[in-house]
């Protein structure tokens, strides 16, 4: 395999990793808001029931989350593996590319993994964001006659989007990085297609290559980041 074919091999791999990323991202986010308004809940029973939801779930390593999501249910069951979505799978043969990406099972698994994984380390962000704000905020919008959801929308939410878009940028750009995780049940992102080029090519360099995307995507999403953070910077006192 010459520089070229490699290069869009991985780049067919990198597509994958890229997906799960705009994924995790697509669930985690909305997922960790809610799971961060429960644990801020009067009801003690979903407070305490989600702090330790969110104890459990940031204890364990997002490799071993992985495996159990894609095993345990197939040994509690029937099968070897998370095979539900396989079968879910066969229905949509005649879709092109479906079959490898969204409806594998094993790429189901993943996702599901990380968008748990993540929604409990956002929720933190969210929970430590929101309490961060001064009670007299919210004691203002009140005095201005506004709803909770008014005060919410209109004085809270854009200072807490700028107090947590610096910790919100170190979980995005890990996240990233986390990708390569999924390669653990072999899917075919770019670290595992680096791995199979060494094992049936005997080529070592495509692995190290592999960083070159990486840096590439955490530079983009770092500019992007950056540049949301110099928009909210007339909440600078």
């Amino acid at each position: 395999m010459n520089f070229l074919e490699i290069t869009l091999d991985l780049l067919g791999g990198f597509g994958l990793t890229c997906l799960l990323f705009v994924l995790t991202l697509l669930f985690a986010i909305p997922l960790g808001l809610v799971l961060s308004f429960c644990s801020m809940s009067k009801y003690k029973a979903v407070k305490t029931g989600s702090r330790v939801y969110i104890w459990i779930i940031r204890g364990i390593p997002l490799m071993l989350l992985i495996c159990m999501i894609y095993y345990l249910p197939g040994l509690l069951g029937k099968g070897a593996s998370f095979n539900i979505f396989d079968t879910i799978d066969r229905y949509f043969t005649s879709v092109e590319g479906a079959s490898e990406l969204l409806y594998h099972g094993r790429f189901c698994a993943v996702l599901i993994a990380f968008v748990i994984n993540y929604s409990c380390y956002f929720s933190e962000i969210f929970r430590g964001g929101i309490e961060s704000i001064p009670q007299g905020q919210y004691e203002a919008g009140q005095v201005l006659g506004l709803t909770q959801g008014e005060i919410f929308r209109k004085i809270v939410l854009k200072q807490v989007i700028k107090r947590i878009l610096p910790p919100m940028s170190n979980e995005i750009i890990t996240l990233v990085k986390d990708t390569a995780l999924a390669n653990v049940i072999a899917i075919p992102e770019i670290i595992r297609r680096a791995k199979d080029m060494a094992a049936t090519e005997a080529l070592t360099w495509p692995l190290f290559y592999t960083a070159v995307f990486y840096l590439l995507f955490v530079g983009l999403v770092t500019v992007l980041l950056g540049y949301a953070e110099k928009r909210l910077s007339y909440f600078k006192a």
